[in-house]
């Protein structure tokens, strides 16, 4: 709806807001000798507007939604976002909104199915679904993604990957991951003011974005925020790390040399094994340990659907303990082997 104002001139001025092809509002005006002219003039530009806005390609709907969501989504997110922008469903990318089909979608994913598997093309159509809606579109669509491949990888144990970076540069970080099940994001964030009393809150991460460090104050996902009891072993490693302030890093190395070292070291030892395969070596052990799923994820900082319901269920300080005591028997026992 437009308002209206009648200048000192006698004109009179009427302002309104469209959405642009930003999705973002902006502000307009028009001016005319009389009202009812101002007001005819503010609705006309107007519907031309909307006309405008929503006859827009994929691509601008994309980058539209992109910018209108940037400052509420990780920018780890974003540059997923960017990513799919740029390299996935590329044949429809300068197809209108409006004009696009289930046949034009089925075209772009099996173009894409040659080079990535069905996680990559799931992403790239569900971004493309989410932001079009913003737009007010409802696509009825009817594709076909690639069949779920199995992914069969031989890990190495956790008392192999114990041997493998003990004494190294590496070993903190590693170490970490490996016992805490810590993101190296998680691991990168962490400062000497976060353990206190031998327990350590991991509440920030540090993100390795187009070639340089992103520090946020928040981790992953709101369950990430968790407080760990540290074991003796992991304690004394951070006490040996210099550092002249509790706001320094404990891990200050650099992303590429930890990714790199560890690469290094497990082809050395015959192992295909990346950083994040640390993770899921910790949740194996636990698995092994028969550590009940709910103190699992709470270490982890899992979030799922079941999670929701630690809102209402509260873990026991004394069980708790005897979660991290059983955990932490099993490391020690390996770095005694």
């Amino acid at each position: 709806m437009a308002t209206l104002q009648k200048l000192p001139s006698g004109n009179w001025r009427a302002q309104f807001h469209i959405v642009g092809r930003d999705g973002k509002r902006h502000r307009k005006s028009v001016t005319a000798p009389t009202r009812w002219e101002a007001e005819r003039l503010a609705a006309e530009f107007a519907e031309k507007a909307a006309q405008e806005a929503s006859r827009f390609t994929v691509a601008q709907a994309l980058r539209g939604y992109i910018n209108l969501k940037k400052n509420v989504l990780s920018p780890s997110t974003i540059r997923g976002y960017e990513g799919i922008l740029k390299h996935r469903l590329q044949s429809i990318m300068n197809t209108d909104i409006h004009d696009l089909t289930s046949f034009d979608l089925q075209k772009a994913i099996n173009e894409d199915a040659l080079t990535v598997g069905r996680k990559s093309i799931s992403e790239a159509k569900n971004l493309l679904v989410t932001a079009l809606k913003l737009y007010g579109v409802h696509l009825e669509l009817n594709v076909t993604l690639p069949p779920k491949k199995p992914k069969i990888k031989n890990l190495p144990t956790a008392a192999q990957v114990i041997k493998m970076v003990r004494g190294t540069d590496i070993e903190l970080p590693c170490m970490l991951a490996l016992w805490l099940s810590l993101r190296v994001s998680e691991v990168r964030g962490l400062q000497f003011q976060d353990l206190k009393d031998g327990v350590l809150t991991i509440r920030r991460s540090k993100l390795y974005l187009g070639g340089e460090d992103v520090v946020r104050d928040v981790n992953k996902t709101f369950t990430s925020t968790r407080q760990l009891v540290l074991p003796e072993y992991l304690i004394k490693l951070i006490e040996a790390v210099p550092h002249e302030s509790d706001e320094d890093f404990i891990v200050p190395v650099n992303y590429q040399i930890i990714r790199k070292h560890l690469k290094k070291l497990a082809e050395a030892n015959g192992y295909t094994l990346t950083f994040h395969d640390l993770r899921h070596l910790n949740a194996s052990v636990m698995l092994m340990l028969g550590i009940p799923d709910k103190y699992a994820m709470e270490r982890g900082g899992w979030a799922t659907n079941t999670t929701l319901k630690s809102v209402y269920q509260h873990t026991f300080d004394e069980e708790r303990r005897k979660v991290d005591e059983q955990i932490d028997g099993f490391f020690n026992a390996l770095l005694n082997e």
